[in-house]
């Protein structure tokens, strides 16, 4: 009995370590939305405070499902300090970022498929991505799924490949596939990395993000064409 009093008391105790340290890196991220002039960098330090609240998850949810279709705060922001702060939750987190994220692709898809010239454009045009949607709107024209399942790796905003693949109206249910995979591979991959390896892959990730998801699709899109050549022979 006393051991079982003693570990309780013990988690407890790191409970409330943690709980006070969350608190004090959310007053950190406050100031800085106050003192930020960037309004880029301001959303991004308030989306991020969410993490060290009792609203993480919640907040991860909204911006899973928000930025595959209009919000510009990728939901890794939230979904690394999460998995840092419960490593053993950290498979949990990117299923729910995964399941948001796509059902968000599909708001998305259906935006560039009945409201592209009200909303679609409007929501590119603010981005300054209406080059990248031609780009991506002629790799849909030819390879369709493939462009689908990269779309979760690269660094061109997932939103931009989501309306692009309603406004050509390729096939949902591919999209659907291909955006599950892609999606939750990412995800996977980064709450994995922060369960493993902690705060030292944090730093790497955050430095070379753009590099490791450019090595990322070219090693999806090699997979794809090796299993293409395999059926065809």
């Amino acid at each position: 009995m006393q051991g079982k009093a003693e570990i309780t008391s013990s988690k407890k105790h790191i409970a409330a370590l943690e709980q006070e340290n969350g608190k004090k890196i959310s007053a950190e991220l406050k100031e800085k939305i106050r003192t930020t002039k960037n309004p880029v960098k301001k959303l991004y330090f308030w989306v991020l405070h969410w993490a060290y609240t009792p609203y993480g998850v919640l907040a991860l949810i909204l911006t899973a499902f928000s930025e595959s279709s209009f919000f510009p705060i990728a939901p890794d922001t939230l979904l690394i300090p999460l998995s840092l702060s419960r490593p053993k939750k950290a498979m949990w987190y990117a299923t729910i970022c995964s399941i948001f994220s796509v059902l968000g692709g599909m708001l998305g898809y259906a935006i560039g498929l009945w409201l592209m010239n009200s909303i679609g454009v409007k929501v590119l045009e603010f981005y300054g991505a209406m080059s990248q949607f031609q780009k991506i709107s002629d790799l849909y024209n030819q390879y369709s799924g493939l462009a689908v399942a990269t779309a979760g790796f690269t660094p061109i905003p997932y939103k931009v490949f989501t309306i692009a693949a309603g406004a050509c109206r390729i096939n949902f249910l591919v999209f659907i596939i291909a955006s599950a995979l892609s999606r939750s591979a990412r995800f996977f991959i980064v709450a994995g990395l922060m369960a493993i390896f902690g705060e030292k892959i944090k730093n790497f990730i955050d430095k070379y993000f753009n590099l490791l998801t450019i090595i990322f699709t070219l090693l999806l899109i090699g997979g794809f064409l090796v299993i293409k050549f395999a059926v065809n022979r």
